[in-house]
């Protein structure tokens, strides 16, 4: 439900009808516009409080009118927030031009990292990602270097003046790497991870978070719920794939329609990661480019010095001169399309 106040409603009318709402043990939320106020009722209602509601409510001085919303999702959805949201992490500001999150799948080194952030920064990129935990399917696969490999890329970060990202797997994770990470990326795996998404949105620290790979859009922008709802407003959508029909050629789609139906739907920023979309480096660079035009805030790019020898997902991470040429054709593009 959303109460629309009048355009001259004065903070006391507002403030009247939060209260009915409090004093009924439902937390209200205030939405200031730029010449209007609305209020928010994220709680989930029955028919017969929907109802009773509406008729009070609509009666009251101050309200212009009562609606209840389209979608299941409430804090996520443009109905809720009409201008598109921008997370600041230091100055980059994502949701505000075309932002290029790069940087190895696993930290592997100090010195892997420092090439890694000196190519990143080089190429006009403003935020470095790398592992510091890997879920793998096989327990005898690389799985990273823990906190050690915290402690790498907030130096290597701080040292290159690049905003970091790295994956939290666990609730009880949530508080070590929000201590060196700037953003707490949730992985597809751990979409639906509820007790996770309401521990990282407690952290006050900006979260990224990737569609499950059979997720809908609707379960997507469900789970963002969970992390808004923690008074955490700093989110950011990630479209990395879908499960493939035929797994012959890439390891999953890469669905770029759903940049502008999420960006239609909801005000958070969307970001694209071709890397996990195609999981083949030469499909990385036109899908990138392609997430460019169809209107998403940025992308996410696998690259390695050396991908050959990386010690995870090599196959689909791009080496310096690659990287280099996709930069340079995504800057061709802005300056074309704008």
């Amino acid at each position: 439900m959303i109460v629309v106040m009048e355009v001259r409603a004065t903070q006391t009318q507002v403030d009247s009808v939060v209260n009915f709402f409090t004093d009924r043990g439902i937390t209200p939320l205030v939405l200031p516009g730029e010449d209007r106020t609305a209020i928010g009722i994220p709680a989930t209602l029955t028919t017969d409080q929907r109802t009773s509601f509406e008729a009070i409510i609509g009666g009251m001085e101050g309200v212009s009118k009562v609606t209840q919303t389209s979608y299941p999702y409430k804090l996520a959805s443009r109905e809720w927030h009409q201008e598109s949201s921008v997370v600041q992490v230091g100055k980059v500001k994502i949701g505000k031009g075309f932002t290029v999150i790069a940087g190895p799948c696993s930290i592997e080194s100090l010195e892997q990292m420092r090439e890694s952030a000196k190519i990143v920064k080089e190429s006009g990129a403003t935020v470095l990602r790398g592992g510091a935990f890997k879920p793998r399917t096989s327990p005898y696969s690389f799985q990273g270097l823990a906190e050690e490999g915290l402690k790498i890329l907030q130096g290597v970060g701080k040292e290159f003046g690049l905003a970091t990202i790295t994956e939290v797997m666990s609730p009880d994770m949530v508080e070590m790497v929000a201590k060196y990470s700037d953003i707490l990326q949730i992985g597809a795996r751990s979409m639906q991870n509820f007790p996770l998404l309401v521990e990282a949105g407690k952290s006050g620290k900006p979260i990224f978070l990737k569609r499950g790979p059979s997720a809908t859009i609707d379960e997507f922008l469900l789970a963002a719920e969970y992390v808004l709802g923690q008074n955490n407003a700093e989110v950011i959508l990630c479209e990395r794939g879908v499960m493939p029909l035929d797994r012959t050629y890439t390891r999953n789609t890469l669905d770029l329609s759903a940049v502008p139906v999420l960006k239609e739907h909801s005000h958070l920023p969307v970001i694209v990661d071709p890397s996990h979309g195609t999981g083949v480096a030469k499909y990385v660079l036109p899908m990138a480019k392609a997430a460019y035009v169809v209107g998403a805030d940025g992308i996410m790019v696998e690259m390695h010095p050396n991908p050959t020898k990386a010690l995870s997902d090599g196959s689909q991470a791009l080496n310096p001169e690659k990287f280099s040429q996709l930069m340079s054709e995504i800057h061709r593009l802005e300056a074309a399309l704008g």
